[in-house]
Parts: structure tokens; C-alpha cells; sequence
């Protein structure tokens, strides 16, 4: 994963369509129960690694709304399968979609310390002035 969307969204879902990944679904759709804004399904989210830029935040109006989480590999399977920010997909073969059985692609020079602090996605990528 890598990216996540924080509550400082508006839902206005401008994010969902450029997803490349289709990880991006509205409050509605929100797995979480209490899901009250646009949500980042992280087994799916690629973070844009082709891009110069993730595209969900090169596209929200709202600024620092997008911030970096952990990446989605084994070494943070805990993280993401024991949070209750996350619910992670179950898949009917393989089980659930965690870091350990489906890792997924992300930015490596992005700095664990701003992960873990969720620094906004466009401050570290300097989108805003």
C-alpha cells in the first residue's frame, strides 16, 4: 500500500477514477464500518511507481490529504492485517490478501520515518508550493 487518504477528505472522489490500480472506492463503498471518507484498499494500491507521482494525490483538491503509510511487504503483514484502520480483502483460493501472500510495489525513497509519521504524499513530492 502506501498511500492513505486521511479525514481531511471531502469526498469529492476525483481520486477514484485515476486510480490505475482500482484501489480507490467512495465512503460508501468503504469496507470499515465506520468508513466516513474515500478509502485506499491497501492490497491493491501500487502507489504509482511509474509515475512521477501517485495520481490519487496529484488529483485531490484537498491539500495534505493524501499522506504515505508503511508498504505493503511482509515486513509489515502485522501492521496492516491487525489494524483497524485497514480491513483487507479475502480471496476465495488464496485467503486473505495480506502483505505476506500479495506484497505490492512502492516507493523505496520514501523514507520510513515519513511513512511512519504520515507525512502528506504532496509535501514529500513537493506538488504544492
Amino acid at each position: 500500500m502506501a498511500v492513505l487518504i486521511t479525514d481531511s477528505c471531502i469526498n469529492c472522489d476525483a481520486c477514484i477514477e485515476e486510480c490505475p490500480a482500482t484501489a480507490i472506492v467512495s465512503a460508501d463503498e468503504s469496507p470499515l464500518s465506520d468508513g466516513e471518507y474515500t478509502y485506499v484498499k491497501p492490497e491493491k494500491c501500487i502507489e504509482c511507481v511509474d509515475a512521477a507521482v501517485p495520481k490519487c494525490a496529484d488529483v485531490c483538491p484537498t491539500e495534505d490529504c493524501i499522506v504515505w503509510d508503511m508498504p505493503y511487504v511482509a515486513d509489515y503483514n502485522d501492521y496492516f492485517v491487525l489494524s483497524d484502520r485497514y480491513v483487507i480483502r479475502e480471496h476465495k483460493k488464496k485467503g486473505l490478501m495480506s502483505p505476506e501472500v500479495s506484497p505490492m510495489p512502492w516507493r523505496e525513497n520514501i523514507a520510513m520515518e515519513q511513512r511512519e509519521a504520515h507525512v502528506s504524499v504532496g509535501q514529500t513530492l513537493k506538488l504544492y508550493n
